[in-house]
């Protein structure tokens, strides 16, 4: 390769290559600084250096919105204690060897902090040494590194409690599969960073001990280097080597105090978002009252004999001042709220009535939602109620699961409903009711807890778990437990979403066919083409599709269906049978929903002896059901809860697999009783699926 081509070779390469070498650098000099002399002007620069990057670090924890936007930190504190101990040892190496020539011959900055900063005075310098000392180690790393101790261990703690809320609210359609692994890779870095933290602290706590060691070894070495080697009397070597040696620890123990503090700040943070210094002032100076008090005590304390009168009294004017401007604007902010709130009810008051209408007839709610008094903070938005949004993520859930579009929750208040109760109604009769507390959160018993909570023992609206309502603040402690915590908006929507789920075929009806149908007309406009009414009428349609609801069907293979009626409409009119053939034409579906993607599928069956006499029973009544004695039933249904059961204790899905003759009945059999339980025919497994026979009922 000739020298052109490499000259352009190397004028391609871009900036952005060397983007990622500051940090290796860093570490690469600090190992140089510790073998390699130094001369006293690049001391000088390093050490500015180090004091500008101990700023930058600090300001960025104070202007970090919350501590997992600065994950970086560790590596950081780790980073500028390293380049901060090779400094001491470089430092440490020129004030032994040439500090026998004056004060600045290890440079001015260790010149200028041991002069300036303690007016020469070396005794002065030890004590503010010591202080400085004092109050890194005893006092900000101590603390520090204590919350980052428990911090990690109550996050790590909390981990999984935290990731089934995550799977609740999934489930509840407040999350999408996107949100929650956002939500689940936060939790992570959450732990990691606590767990990094709790270690970094550590590096702190070692530079203040290491502080003091190379203190006190520079003092001891610099006597015996400066009376032995430079022939030095005694009062010049404590002079020189003692001036320099604190004018050096006190350049390193700066940034050092500087890094503490922003460990601490980044510790005692906790994880939401905002401003540290309009958080801190929001909070601590939002209420005139705390405000006047303090001014009071200070007017008091002004006019007590022989007390600094000026400086009391000045301050307390200063803080009743701002505690009346505050107290003054808070009032002013609510009469503005009131006048709002009256606003609205003077226009209702003042406007005319209407003759009665069409439009006054209350037709029937396909789904609704009552609350009582005390749960309307929940639905308004005002009032910061989250209810609205969660139910609307609930609807797109349930929508894009079972394929059609769920009709909107019509939301009231009723008053004759209990303060703290709600009520959810399907087509105007009452399907879920329960009595919650809007101001508390739930923490719900998952099977495996490991203590008890504080609180009103309850169940879990949605499925029936043990459950306790307990106070936001206890959230941590019982995720720490095992519990699953949630709060009272994703109670009423899980609640909802469940009922939907269960009831699913209720809510698909004509409308929602005819617009299904015309959906699909845009994508194949030639399958929709004569099919209803000519091959079968809509009627019919809609009771195939309410059918395979009914059984835990999606209808999104909205062509599938299509195609099959097709070609089993002309042949038969009964429901059941089409029902059947659509089945077997969604069996990938069925079983894909049922066990996901495992080849093997473990399904419960019956015994050979059991299902010959239930298709005898089938044949004598012509097909409408088997005649089962009650006895046998209640046998039957006990065997197949234990299997199912067993089936959910080891993590698998309940699955009884039977003739087709006997599906659709044993379907409606287990479906109250043992919802778990799905029940499929031999015909629909797919070819590539394997079955293995975990029991068989009967035997």
């Amino acid at each position: 390769m000739d020298v052109r081509a490499r000259l352009g070779q190397l004028k391609q390469v871009k900036p952005s290559n060397f983007k990622g070498l500051g940090t290796p650098l860093i570490v690469l000099a600090a190992l140089a600084m510790i073998v390699l002399p130094m001369p006293a002007l690049l001391l000088d620069i390093l050490f500015s250096f180090n004091i500008a990057l101990a700023l930058v670090v600090l300001l960025v924890a104070i202007y970090t919105d919350r501590p997992l936007d600065f994950a970086a930190f560790p590596s950081v504190l780790l980073i500028a204690t390293l380049l901060r101990l090779a400094l001491n040892v470089a430092s440490t190496r020129v004030v032994l060897l040439e500090g026998h020539n004056g004060g600045d011959a290890a440079g001015k900055v260790i010149e200028s902090f041991g002069s300036v900063v303690i007016g020469g005075n070396y005794a002065v310098g030890l004590v503010v040494f010591l202080i400085l000392i004092i109050i890194n180690f005893a006092v900000v790393t101590k603390g520090a590194g204590r919350i980052s101790e428990v911090s990690a261990r109550f996050t790590l703690d909390a981990m999984p409690g935290k990731q089934m809320a995550i799977d609740a609210d999934l489930n509840a359609g407040v999350l999408n599969q996107e949100q929650a692994r956002d939500r689940r890779a936060e939790v992570t870095k959450e732990a990691d960073f606590y767990g990094a933290m709790d270690g970094a602290s550590k590096f702190v706590k070692g530079d203040a001990i290491a502080g003091i060691l190379i203190m006190v070894i520079n003092i001891l070495g610099g006597f015996v280097i400066g009376m032995v080697q430079h022939d030095l009397d005694f009062s010049s070597a404590v002079e020189i080597y003692t001036l320099l040696t604190i004018g050096d620890g006190l350049v390193a123990q700066i940034p050092g105090l500087l890094l503490s503090i922003a460990a601490a700040l980044m510790v005692t943070r906790q994880n939401e978002s905002g401003d540290m210094g309009q958080m801190m002032m929001s909070q601590m100076f939002d209420n005139p009252k705390s405000i006047g008090i303090a001014a009071a005590v200070l007017f008091i304390m002004g006019i007590v004999p022989g007390m600094p009168h000026f400086a009391f009294l000045t301050l307390a004017l200063a803080v009743g001042s701002a505690a009346y401007f505050l107290y003054r604007k808070q009032a002013k902010e609510r009469e503005q709220s009131l006048e709002l709130a009256k606003k609205p009810a003077a226009d209702k008051s003042a406007a005319k009535p209407k003759e009665l209408s069409w439009d006054d007839v209350q037709h029937v709610d396909t789904i609704g939602l009552e609350v009582g008094y005390r749960l309307i903070p929940l639905v308004d938005k005002g009032q910061g109620g989250e209810l609205l949004g969660r139910i609307k993520g609930v609807r797109k859930k349930l929508s894009q699961e079972l394929g059609f579009l769920v009709p909107a929750v019509h939301i009231r208040d009723n008053l004759d409903l209990s303060p703290n109760t709600y009520r959810i109604s399907l087509m105007g009769v009452a399907s879920g009711e329960a009595e919650i507390r809007h101001d508390c959160e739930l923490a719900i018993n998952p099977g495996q807890v490991y203590g008890t909570l504080e609180g009103t023992a309850t169940t879990d609206p949605a499925f029936g778990l043990e459950a306790v309502w307990i106070a936001p603040e206890l959230r941590e402690h019982a995720q720490t437990l095992g519990y699953t915590v949630v709060d009272a908006a994703t109670v009423v929507a899980t609640h909802l979403s469940q009922l939907l789920t269960n009831n699913a075929a209720k809510l698909l009806g004509y409308e929602e066919v005819q617009q299904l149908m015309e959906m699909l007309a845009k994508h194949s406009p030639k399958l929709v083409d004569g099919f209803i009414p000519d091959v079968m009428p809509l009627g019919t349609v809609v009771k195939v599709m309410q059918n395979l609801l009914n059984e835990g069907v999606s209808i999104r293979d909205l062509k599938t269906i299509v195609q099959t009626l097709l070609e089993y409409g002309p042949k038969s009119a009964d429901t059941e049978v089409l029902t059947a053939a659509v089945r077997i034409s969604l069996k990938r579906m069925i079983v894909q929903e049922i066990s996901g993607p495992e080849t093997e599928i473990p399904v419960i069956t019956l015994a050979p002896e059991l299902e010959q006499m239930l298709h005898q029973s089938m044949q004598a009544t012509g097909g409408e059901g088997p005649n089962i004695e009650p006895s046998l039933a209640e046998r039957m249904q006990k065997s197949l809860e234990d299997a199912s059961q067993r089936q959910e204790m080891v993590g698998q899905p309940a699955i009884l697999l039977t003739s087709g003759m006997l599906r659709s009945t044993l379907s409606r059999f287990v479906k109250h009783t043992i919802p778990n339980l799905r029940v499929i025919s031999y015909q629909e497994v797919p070819d590539e699926k394997q079955i293995r026979i975990v029991s068989a009922v009967g035997q």
